[in-house]
């Protein structure tokens, strides 16, 4: 989808396409006070708050782009300090969001589209190897078929590094799996290890997530896990393992958009066009390759999408103007 070649003028007529819905026709902008879009930590929220600020601004919205904290955004957004969040994360954010969410300052708009995974993941060669995958009870009888000279016969898995939690090591253990769990050194590090075991065919299983670029240049199966409970954390009698914690698969993030509760009254075309807006993992995960892995701009690889993906976004501006 994505080309080095493709010039400055490629990305201009991108926002030129979205700016030829005569906007003025549709009483748009409504107002010229900006939308202020929240712009988190990581790539893919990037990519895809440039994406939907591109095409507010080709609509005549003035849109200002303000870097916020994953946590601290939420007390903004609740007083229309900032005014949304195409791409916010449910995982890891405190009490500030559920309570602003349940008081009604902060909107929840409808999920952006992408399918987040968290979990152990493993090429597809593997299952040669160990029958009965992606089933998690498979590893216990093909252990040895995952493991390496230091850890033979058991198996191996590569959890995240050592400052990024417990979850793998704690799932092992209290399901007593014939595994040893090493630490990643880093996501780079993880990834080259990924890149060089498929590269010579060898076992690997590794904790990792999605969405995720890897997933645009090389194929991996999910282990099916047993499914996360409320109290598995805390409650031995929660989860597969009658005499443990932490015994169940990993707790799923949901993606959602989310928004000032002042948003759909001062710019209510936006705010459709916002309910409207969606990516998936298969946009997300090209577009990361572009920016994580190959160095591109991140708001030149939006505009490419916006470039080559007029018959998706074309409805949606169609209707937020009616």
């Amino acid at each position: 989808m994505f080309n080095k070649t493709k010039s400055l003028l490629s990305a201009v007529a991108a926002i030129a396409a979205v700016a030829a819905v005569s906007p003025a026709q549709a009483g748009v902008p409504e107002s010229k006070d900006p939308i202020k879009l929240a712009v988190n930590e990581w790539t893919g929220q990037h990519l895809s708050t440039y994406i939907y600020g591109a095409l507010l601004e080709g609509m005549g919205y003035n849109v200002e782009y303000v870097t916020a904290g994953a946590v601290p955004q939420y007390a903004a957004i609740a007083t229309g300090n900032l005014t949304a969040n195409p791409e916010n994360w449910d995982n890891n954010i405190g009490d500030i969001y559920p309570k602003a969410v349940a008081s009604g300052d902060i909107v929840l708009v409808g999920k952006l589209g992408l399918q987040t995974r968290e979990g152990w993941i493993y090429p597809p060669y593997m299952e040669e190897k160990c029958p009965g995958l992606p089933d998690w009870k498979a590893l216990f009888k093909c252990a040895d078929a995952f493991g390496n000279a230091e850890t033979f016969p058991n198996g191996r898995v590569i959890a995240y590094p050592a400052d990024w939690g417990t979850r793998t090591t704690d799932f092992v253990k209290a399901n007593d799996m014939p595994f040893v769990s090493v630490p990643g050194g880093s996501e780079g590090a993880m990834i080259a290890e990924l890149k060089s075991a498929v590269a010579s065919k060898e076992p690997i299983l590794m904790m990792f997530w999605a969405p995720h670029w890897i997933f645009a240049e090389l194929e991996f199966n999910w282990i099916d896990m047993p499914a996360y409970e409320d109290g598995c954390d805390d409650d031995p009698k929660v989860g597969p393992n009658p005499n443990a914690v932490h015994d169940c698969g990993f707790a799923q993030a949901n993606v959602n958009k989310v928004a000032w509760k002042g948003m759909k009254d001062k710019w209510p075309a936006a705010y459709k066009l916002f309910e409207a807006y969606t990516l998936t993992n298969v946009d997300q995960n090209a577009m990361m390759l572009e920016v994580d892995n190959k160095g591109r701009d991140v708001k030149e690889v939006a505009k490419e999408w916006i470039a080559a993906n007029k018959a998706k976004w074309q409805p949606w501006v169609d209707a937020a103007k009616k």
